[in-house]
């Protein structure tokens, strides 16, 4: 029987359909650019642009003015924004920069591009500050000229007005005066302990830059100015006493380079003390990354590599100790200061880096100026190394106390479980991984130092409805609870006759890897469900994960002293980034060669380490119930898993079928 149109429902035809123009999808979904809990990153975006002017070396001065007003001005003594007409737009390039998402000078990338090394690398950063502002005034000093101009919630109010400059005017530079929108945010006032800290972290990052905060309501003012650099700030930040001095080095990639751009390196500054909390600071083209991300990777390895060589050089290590990377980085503080050509963050705010070949980076310039460090100085080398030794020795002592306790079960583990070597629980890994062609990748892919292997074959159980006691009927889930030593246990509230015991547990992290399609998604909520329902104590404790395979692999041609790459995307959208990419590098359209994953049995075990099981480039995403209680989610599961719920499914999903992709 044909189904009836609702006459109540609106006539969708050809001018339903609208286009969110300039700077409207800023303002729609401001949450998809900047962070919204208060406007300090429009504020910080910016503050970016002042500071890629000094990193470029064209200013020594940024000052930041509190005004009473509620506003915030920043200004620079850099080269000032162009205000000229641009020649394909035609309209004034200082207009472009405050109102177009995607224009500014940072995508010319190439030799002599206007910025080589920047932040602000989204292309939306300042247009976003526009967006989200009542008000906005822009004023540009260059070549002997002064132009202004001002908008108010994003558009042009007062058209650009110029004239020459005179006595009082400066020689160069950008003044920004911007009125935040409070309501766009969830507080109008800006934090000022991570204002201070984000300004103070500019003059340390650009020895020779003087930053400045000026309170016009109380008449402070604050200068910072650290000559020495990254050392100058490590030592007044610095929680307990360095055990050795601070170890600081920088390295930077030059003209005759094979792997990097010119220019691309980091400077880094690291203390190690036995006390106090561990100072950690990372940043990528002056952006502080408060996530870390890959050159943090790059860090640690170079420190343990070289701490380790120098070791086994002077044959210091005990016999029975193996020592980890995180026994070298435990006591370590540091400040990072990485300069990558065309970094790729994690989120509009860039508070994590993820470009791959940051670890390669940073490690092959850390490594051998710390190995050269410690051998001529060899005492501070010997300390450096009994601190690591201890370290590691308390870890496994940990470990072989945990080992006697599971040593008494009688439960005897699964043959095909592949496991891992260290006793450390803190540190090991378990992957559940679908199929075993997967698994076999897997096993000859992963660390057999800390990365166990349990493959499942087929769809696991739905058990959303299967009772506790009945489980075990099930091998795949028999398997699975013995492997990670802990019994199924079903929701709180826990009492004495219903606590979990997690002391048995066997892996830190238990990670659901299955294929990037969709009966990978099925296993996936197959597997959560069992935790959910079964192991919630597992996931209300952080030890549940799921690994994120890529979908694509793209194969890009050599491009002038750029060997070969290829590069994994998880997702269309990433795949569209690294395209974009490529065309800014000048490779040829289509001379590329995109592949796509059908599963995780067609990744061989190098692939499958570098996407997926390595830590320091892998996406590994943790479960957690987030801001949802334990009944509403028990709910939306029932609707989703529960065998009487046919009607409520399908309600669900008439309700949001057309938000969900289809991957045919």
């Amino acid at each position: 029987m044909p189904v009836k149109p609702n006459s109540a429902i609106p006539d969708y035809s050809e001018g339903s359909i609208r286009v969110l123009k300039g700077l409207e999808p800023v303002k729609q979904r401001p949450g998809m650019y900047t962070r919204t809990d208060n406007p300090l990153h429009v504020i910080q975006e910016v503050l970016d642009n002042a500071a890629d002017e000094a990193l470029g070396g064209y200013g020594k001065k940024i000052k930041v003015t509190l005004h009473t007003d509620g506003s915030v001005s920043v200004e620079d003594d850099g080269r000032g924004i162009p205000f000229g007409l641009h020649p394909e737009e035609n309209a004034p390039v200082i207009e472009l920069v405050f109102t177009r998402l995607h224009a500014g000078g940072k995508f010319d990338k190439g030799k002599g591009g206007a910025y080589s090394f920047s932040g602000g690398l989204h292309g939306v950063g300042v247009s976003v500050t526009n967006a989200l502002a009542k008000r906005l005034e822009a004023t540009s000093y260059r070549e002997g000229m002064v132009a202004r101009l001002a908008f108010e919630h994003g558009d042009v109010t007062e058209p650009l007005q110029s004239r020459k400059s005179g006595e009082g005017d400066r020689k160069s530079g950008t003044t920004v005066r911007v009125w935040p929108d409070a309501k766009y945010f969830e507080s109008a006032a800006l934090p000022m302990n991570e204002l201070t800290h984000l300004l103070r972290s500019k003059a340390v990052l650009m020895p020779g830059v003087s930053v400045t905060l000026l309170t016009e309501k109380t008449k402070e003012s604050q200068t910072w100015a650290y000559k020495g650099g990254l050392k100058d700030y490590l030592m007044q930040t610095l929680n307990g006493e360095p055990v050795i001095p601070l170890f600081d080095s920088e390295g930077f990639a030059d003209s005759q380079s094979d792997n990097f751009a010119e220019g691309e390196g980091a400077a880094w500054c690291v203390a190690f003390t036995e006390d106090g909390q561990p100072v950690r600071e990372s940043y990528v083209n002056l952006i502080p990354t408060s996530a870390g991300g890959t050159h943090e990777s790059g860090l640690r390895d170079g420190l343990f590599t070289a701490v380790k060589s120098f070791i086994e050089l002077h044959s210091l290590l005990p016999k029975g100790v193996k020592l980890m990377p995180e026994d070298v980085f435990a006591r370590a503080s540091y400040v990072l200061s990485t300069k990558v050509l065309d970094p790729q963050f994690q989120g509009q705010i860039k508070e994590r880096l993820n470009s791959r070949d940051a670890v390669r980076l940073v490690s092959s310039f850390v490594r051998p100026a710390l190995e050269l460090w410690l051998n001529q100085h060899v005492e501070y080398g010997k300390k450096l190394a009994e601190l690591a030794i201890k370290a590691a020795q308390t870890r496994q002592k940990a470990g072989q106390k945990v080992e006697k306790r599971k040593s008494s079960g009688v439960a005897v583990l699964p043959g095909k479980l592949t496991d891992c070597e260290s006793k450390d629980i803190a540190y090991n890994e378990v992957f559940l991984v679908e199929g075993d062609s997967a698994g076999g990748s897997a096993k000859m892919g992963r660390d057999k130092e800390n990365q166990a292997i349990l493959p499942l074959r087929g769809k696991v159980l739905n058990t959303w409805e299967v009772d506790r006691d009945r489980l075990f009927g099930n091998t795949e889930i028999h398997d699975i609870s013995v492997a990670i030593g802990v019994d199924p246990h079903g929701p709180g509230p826990y009492t004495e006759g219903n606590t979990p015991d997690l002391s048995s547990l066997r892996y830190g992290k238990v990670c659901i890897l299955s294929d990037a399609d969709v009966d990978g998604s099925h296993i996936q909520v197959l597997l959560l469900t069992l935790f959910f329902r079964h192991f919630p104590k597992l996931i209300e404790t952080g030890h549940v994960y799921i690994a994120r395979p890529p979908l694509f692999r793209v194969d890009a041609p050599a491009r002038g002293k750029k060997p070969a790459s290829k590069a994994y995307a998880l997702d269309e959208g990433e795949l569209t980034a690294i395209l974009d990419k490529l065309r800014k590098e000048g490779v040829r359209e289509g001379a590329w060669n995109i592949s796509r994953f059908k599963g995780l049995g067609e990744m061989n075990a190098e692939q499958l380490w570098d996407t997926t099981l390595n830590p320091d480039t892998r996406r590994l995403l943790p479960v957690t119930l987030g801001a949802i209680d334990f009944s509403a989610t028990e709910a939306l599961i029932t609707k989703l898993m529960g065998k009487g719920e046919a009607a409520a499914r399908r309600e669900l999903m008439e309700l949001h079928g057309d938000s969900v992709e289809i991957d045919i």
